[in-house]
């Protein structure tokens, strides 16, 4: 049975950064957290590593960092769907600008990953492919300028608010996350209090003195900024 998932919730992507035991370590964390704040959490590991946290992890959505659409049966080094599924991946990343795919690719991977109850995550540079790829109706879009990965620099307010109501505009059922250069609690109150439906973080997490600490405040803030943002509709709606 696919996942389910709503906002707000939080990546946590390891990326190379961290594997084996000290993946786990963060990812058990991520789950304390996770139940602490109410904030969901998807987990993308080292494909290695799969099967080593699902084994100890309940809760988290568990993530692969790419995968191809392939059918069972001839494609040496690819990355067959079934066995991300038979290793525990609840979901699986698509179309990160550091693994890119192709049009035709993302949108039978997409399919796969529907055929096989796997939540579809798939990455856009911009509003504009954000657009785009909302037409192959994945279940979620993170938007993230490819050139802000990593740099600890965020996403304009202005490009957030567009990118959702893009996405949105094509197909209402998909949500948002607003990527790249997310490295503070601060960033995660702001995004989502923007609108987005998940924010997430890779090096300010995994290369934080405390990644712990540092995942915790992040959940925190999310969970803060989501009800801010209730709140604050709330009042938008009665006229206060």
């Amino acid at each position: 049975m696919k996942k389910r998932i709503g906002p707000p919730f939080f990546e946590v992507g390891p990326k190379a950064y961290l594997y084996g035991e000290e993946a786990l370590e963060l990812a058990r964390i991520a789950e304390e957290a996770s139940r602490e704040t109410g904030v969901s959490v998807i987990y993308t590991p080292q494909l290695t590593d799969l099967r080593l946290i699902r084994q100890y992890t309940e809760d988290l959505v568990l993530c692969a960092q790419h995968m191809d659409p392939i059918p069972v049966g001839r494609g040496q080094g690819s990355i067959l769907p079934e066995a991300l599924r038979a290793a525990g991946a609840d979901a699986v990343m698509l179309n990160h600008c550091e693994k890119p795919m192709t049009i035709e690719n993302l949108s039978k991977a997409i399919s796969r990953a529907a055929d096989l109850e796997m939540l579809s995550i798939a990455c856009a540079s911009s509003c504009r492919e954000a657009s785009m790829i909302a037409l192959l109706h994945p279940d979620i879009i993170v938007v993230e300028p490819s050139e802000l990965i990593g740099t600890g620099v965020t996403s304009d307010i202005d490009l957030v608010t567009a990118s959702n109501q893009a996405v949105r505009g094509m197909d209402p059922h998909i949500l948002v996350l607003q990527g790249a250069g997310i490295s503070t609690p601060e960033d995660v109150y702001r995004v989502i209090l923007a609108g987005a439906d998940a924010t997430g973080s890779s090096s300010a997490v995994c290369r934080a003195r405390d990644p712990g600490r540092m995942l915790r405040e992040m959940l925190r803030a999310a969970e803060q900024a989501y009800m801010d943002r209730k709140n604050r509709e709330a009042k938008d709606k009665n006229g206060v």
